[in-house]
């Protein structure tokens, strides 16, 4: 099993939600987090004023997988979240050792 982490622009996260459900991935985790990598950062206006922020505004999905759905679940969610500019976000590819439902104590790919 594995954990997929994406972190995308947020006018992004109902792209990739319905490109998800579309390939039969009902559940996924979803934070707003900020950070910033190339694009160091952005300016903003407040009242009138210019700033300079170091963190720019994303949003986090996790999805635990099987195996065998890793490369489909990729694909789709480059797709779903890929505006071809500098920021589009990136994807981790974590090993997960087990997953415990604990409404029935399923285990494995049985609590995916």
């Amino acid at each position: 099993m594995k954990m997929i982490v994406g972190v995308i622009k947020p006018f992004k996260v109902d792209d990739v939600k319905d490109a998800l459900t579309s390939i039969n991935i009902n559940g996924m985790t979803i934070s707003e987090v900020k950070g910033f990598g190339r694009q160091k950062g952005h300016k903003e206006i407040y009242r009138g004023a210019e700033y300079e922020t170091d963190f720019v505004p994303k949003v986090e999905i996790r999805i635990a997988v099987a195996d065998g759905q890793v490369d489909e679940v990729v694909q789709t969610i480059m797709k779903a979240a890929k505006t071809g500019k500098i920021g589009d976000g990136k994807i981790f590819i974590l090993p997960v050792e087990d997953i415990i439902r604990i409404r029935t104590g399923e285990k494995g790919n049985a609590a995916i």
